[in-house]
């Protein structure tokens, strides 16, 4: 058996740090707040909260457990894993699973790369306040400058090839060099975010954006569009369904239990998104209260702008620069939202390394393919907004497919086979029943059919109705079928190929 196989996390804490990387990126601190204020009501989004939290165990729970079985069962990356499991004939839904993520990689790196500038951008505002010459207060207007000079020059790029460049040392060795970081990143992501919550809710004010966050408006449960937004934001900020946590579950011990492993994930990624949106919430209410009403609040909070960018920012480097001890707290923020998206982008690079690891090339090698290859990838979108927002929506939406797809994998394999042989069978774990069953076989590919059919028809109705027939359009029906229809029929045409790599790399022959 290759050394590659032999890798293991060294301990339950580092296996959890690790899948909470996966789980808790920028999706928690930057897009969470934003969908709670869309999906809220005149007085308040506790609604949202109720079906978001729902949709936590339909679709999150059970997806996360399937990927920690599916990974510790087969031992290898999504390709080798689905053909394993499910057959020769399926090792191309593994490729296309495995493309969807890495695909958000590419310009993933790009969004990681603003964290960081924005980091160093209040390191410097805060060496400059404290010297002579202290800066202007941020104005909404001076906000906006600086990132459109951002965009405008290069440094994207460039912080797209250093988050890249850093990626590639922090899964050099694999999963030691892996679990290392995250034992770092991770405990310190955590401590950044409830130093910010604490300060955020001491703040005058601030109490009236907690109760906002969490009174609920309980006609809004009967809008089938707030129920839609719920999952997809589950499917978003847990990683469920991506590959990743199959990809890392590869390198689980037998000894750690899967099911008490993935309610701790999903209960902790969703616990740092309520803690996100409370510091978000109660900063902002408190910040703008005095100068404007509600409905202008709710306004700033709702307003995605340039890339979905606006609230995060545009905003928030301004909310700091008016709060007490603001500049210290600016630090915090984008440190700590850089960590997460740092944790989160590792992940994708180790599961492309992983595909080509089981397809025979050295770690050394493809370690340095992936990361190449997404830097240059990611380009285009390190350049032009648009076609980051192209690729957000196009591989976004095509989560669902992966969702489905990895459930698929369960369901040919058997969903009471792999509960008896995989996830039943630790000592002191948890274990599922038939329901578990049910849920990957039925509620799973209903909820990704439904998400798909409601995407498609935002983007023909609202997103780009004039256009929706056009590739070339960025928001359109036929951009998200002409690519996704481009990369199925590529893997289909490759799946012999995958199944013949997989066996020059011998990953099918062990069976532990």
């Amino acid at each position: 058996m290759s050394s590659h196989s032999e890798q293991r996390f060294s301990s339950r804490l580092g296996l959890l740090l690790s899948v909470l990387g996966i789980a808790v990126g920028t999706g928690n601190i930057w897009r969470f707040p934003r969908i709670a204020a869309q999906n809220g009501g005149d007085t308040g989004a506790g609604s949202f909260l109720i079906a978001w939290i729902i949709f936590l165990f339909l679709w999150s729970v059970p997806l996360i457990i399937a990927e920690y079985a599916l990974g510790r069962k087969g031992r290898m990356g999504l390709i080798g894993t689905f053909t394993k499991l499910a057959g020769e004939g399926f090792a191309w839904m593994g490729g296309f699973v495995g493309f969807v993520a890495t695909a958000i990689m590419f310009y993933y790196s790009v969004v990681a790369g603003w964290c960081v500038f924005y980091f160093i951008e209040m390191v410097t505002s805060f060496i400059a306040m404290m010297g002579s010459n202290p800066p202007a207060p941020l104005s909404t207007e001076t906000s906006t400058q600086v990132w459109e000079t951002f965009q405008a020059s290069g440094q994207p790029l460039l912080f797209h090839g250093l988050m890249m460049g850093l990626g590639a040392i922090a899964v050099w060795k694999g999963v030691s060099s892996i679990e290392r970081v995250n034992k770092v990143l991770i405990p310190t992501l955590l401590i950044i975010v409830l130093l910010a919550l604490v300060r955020a809710v001491t703040l005058d004010g601030a109490w009236n954006g907690i109760e906002f966050l969490f009174t609920p408006e309980w006609d809004l449960l009967r809008k089938p569009e707030l129920w839609l937004a719920a999952l997809t934001q589950n499917a978003w900020d847990t990683g469920a369904g991506w590959g990743l946590i199959l990809t890392y579950g590869a390198y689980m011990q037998r000894k750690h239990g899967i099911v008490k492993n993935s309610f701790i994930t999903a209960a902790g990624n969703n616990l740092v998104s309520l803690i996100a949106a409370t510091t978000i919430f109660a900063a902002v209410f408190a910040i703008l209260g005095a100068e404007m009403s509600r409905a202008e609040i709710l306004g700033v909070m709702k307003d995605s702008g340039p890339a979905s960018t606006g609230l995060t920012f545009i905003w928030m480097p301004q909310l700091f620069a008016k709060m007490p001890l603001g500049n210290v707290f600016a630090i915090l923020f984008f440190m700590g939202l850089a960590f997460a998206a740092f944790s989160s982008l590792i992940s994708m690079i180790e599961l492309a390394t992983r595909l080509f690891v089981d397809g025979g090339l050295s770690r050394s090698r493809a370690v340095l393919t992936v990361c190449t290859v997404g830097f240059l990838l990611g380009i285009p979108s390190a350049m032009d907004l648009n076609i980051l927002g192209n690729q957000d929506f196009v591989w976004g939406v095509a989560l669902m497919i992966s969702g489905a797809f990895v459930a698929f994998v369960v369901v040919k394999y058997g969903p009471a086979y792999l509960r008896r042989e995989e996830i039943n069978v630790t000592p002191g774990d948890w274990g599922v029943s038939k329901r578990w069953d049910i849920a990957i076989r039925y509620l799973i590919p209903l909820q990704a059919i439904l998400l798909l059919v409601w995407w498609l028809y935002l983007a023909a109705t609202e997103y780009a109705p004039d256009t929706w027939y056009d590739p070339f359009d960025y928001y359109s029906v036929m951009t998200c079928l002409v690519q996704w229809g481009a990369v199925i029929v590529v893997m289909l045409l490759a799946n012999r190929w995958f199944v013949q790599r997989l066996k020059k790399g011998a990953v099918l022959d062990h069976s532990k």
